[in-house]
């Protein structure tokens, strides 16, 4: 039996199939694209639900595997060479499971850092103004008098969102015909801003087909629907 001892976290939150890939979660945007990731790949994974409501992300136990106490975070018995290893950090997560099963990532040198470069837009780009946007429009925007703010996020997400829909002109995905790491990276960040952040009148979210019908795409995937639930909240 695989032995896990050695890495604190799994006291807090202990392995019942230590065999099996830990993922330490919550079905935020960023925690989705590894849920979501596992789900396609069908590895066989333990999900533990790291509850901000009680501030697990800031326990010792948690920041023992993340010192940025931040979702999501793995745990891999079955790492390189054959030794667990943990892994911190949403980008990083979807490369090391796609190179691990060599899915959703093209083999092909140029077509493989395509990917990864629409990978990279989302951690830069979207991630961070989709969820500043959000934050103003959901929870805090009422509070403020002074609207710049706000609108500059308004602003720059639809910069981002018309990138997007340029790049999607004609494509199923972002990589063409090929389903990759870039579409899951992002599927729950869009999906959030207009759904959970309920931002999509706000940047005008009809105005950018392509990205409309990707998204559409996106969540028609069986996958996606099971992983932007996992793991279950309490």
């Amino acid at each position: 039996m695989t032995d896990l001892s050695a890495f604190p976290i799994t006291r807090r939150w202990p392995a019942q199939h230590p065999d099996r890939l830990q993922l330490y979660s919550l079905p935020t945007p960023n925690g989705v694209k590894v849920s979501i990731m596992l789900e396609e790949t069908g590895l066989a994974y333990e999900p533990h639900l790291i509850d901000f409501a009680n501030g697990d992300q800031k326990t010792p136990a948690f920041e023992s595997l993340n010192p940025n106490g931040k979702i999501p975070a793995i745990l891999d018995p079955d790492g390189p060479g054959g030794e667990p290893l943990g892994l911190f950090e949403s980008g990083a997560i979807l490369l090391y499971l796609a190179e691990k099963t060599g899915q959703f990532l093209p083999t092909d040198p140029v077509k493989r850092l395509e990917a990864i470069q629409w990978v990279m837009f989302q951690m830069g780009g979207v991630g961070p103004m989709f969820g500043q946007l959000g934050f103003f429009v959901k929870f805090a925007g009422k509070d403020f008098d002074d609207k710049r703010p706000r609108d500059r996020y308004v602003e720059e997400a639809r910069r981002l969102l018309g990138v997007m829909d340029t790049a999607l002109a004609g494509k199923d995905w972002f990589l063409g015909d090929s389903y990759t790491i870039a579409d899951i990276a992002m599927l729950g960040w869009v999906r959030a801003l207009v759904d959970f952040y309920g931002a999509g009148e706000l940047v005008g979210f009809a105005d950018y087909p392509n990205v409309n019908a990707w998204l559409e795409r996106g969540l028609a995937r069986p996958a996606v629907q099971r992983g932007l639930a996992i793991p279950a909240r309490a």
